[in-house]
This record gives structure tokens, C-alpha cells and sequence, in this order.
């Protein structure tokens, strides 16, 4: 049966703990994705707490991460999703992100809508990928996709 979170202090916790074993297994994210069977952005949202995953998965990652039996049971429930607090984001990496909205949200938006019409990027039927490029002009660039079914607004 599938079964929802509607308090995210238990998610948020496991999150803790799943982080903490993976830094003393010294793992990294894409070794426990390939543990799982899902891709690396998803598993890793999943032990931070934002998505369930199927019980074959969960139980593979506990395990690997020591985790126990409660912890499998865990990552198999609906969290409640969204995992920054109200207001602006304090972590450099998160406010990158949140400042590259502010600048780009505007113009997404409206590329967005002359491309495919009145509609939303869906972040549920969604793919992330993050890869580690070289910049020709030295040092390194960060390549993230953000791939999301199109949804047109429907009049009703």
C-alpha cells in the first residue's frame, strides 16, 4: 500500500542520517543511484527527503547505507516535498540558483510560452542532470538540464 508524509521532521531526519552514512562510507551520490537502479538527481532527491522510491530501491539503499528496516520503509512514503524554508535562500548554492530565477525567471517564463503556448514545465514528470564540463577558458563549468514534460492550461 502507499502511504504519504504529511510531517517532513521524519523525512528530514532520515535525510541527516542518510547523508551522514554516506559521508562515512565515503560514497558518492552516483554509487548509491547505481545501487538503487534510478538516476543519480532522483535517489539523491529521494534521500534528501523529496521523493518516495519503489521498495526494491529503498531497501538496496538502506542497506548499502546501513540504514535498517524503518529507514527501507521510509524512503518508500510521499514525502511532503519542498525543502527550503519561506523567504531567501541562505546556502551560496541554493541562492545561485534562487538568483538565477530572479534574473532568468522572467524570460523563461516568457520563452516558454511563445514556444509552446499558456502552460507550465512540469517538475513532476521531470529529469535533472548535473555534468562537470571544461571551460575553454579555463577552469570548469557546471552543465544542468532541466528536462520537464510541457502541460498546456486547459480551459474547463
Amino acid at each position: 500500500m502507499t502511504h504519504a508524509q504529511f510531517d517532513p521532521a521524519a523525512r528530514q531526519q532520515l535525510a541527516i542520517a542518510a547523508v551522514e552514512a554516506k559521508t562515512r562510507k565515503d560514497l558518492t551520490w552516483r554509487q548509491i543511484a547505481d545501487t538503487a537502479g534510478y538516476s543519480e538527481a532522483f535517489v539523491t532527491a529521494a534521500l534528501l527527503g523529496q521523493h518516495a522510491l519503489p521498495a526494491p530501491a529503498a531497501e538496496a539503499v538502506a542497506e548499502l547505507l546501513g540504514l535498517g528496516a524503518d529507514a527501507a520503509l521510509l524512503l518508500q512514503t510521499i514525502p511532503t516535498r519542498g525543502s527550503i524554508p519561506g523567504g531567501v535562500p541562505t546556502d551560496p548554492t541554493i541562492y545561485r540558483f534562487y538568483e538565477m530565477l530572479q534574473v532568468y525567471g522572467t524570460t523563461l517564463k516568457a520563452l516558454v510560452h511563445e514556444k509552446f503556448g499558456d502552460g507550465i514545465i512540469s517538475a513532476i514528470n521531470f529529469r535533472l542532470d548535473v555534468q562537470k564540463v571544461a571551460d575553454p577558458e579555463g577552469g570548469e563549468r557546471a552543465v544542468i538540464t532541466l528536462d520537464g514534460k510541457y502541460l498546456p492550461t486547459k480551459p474547463f
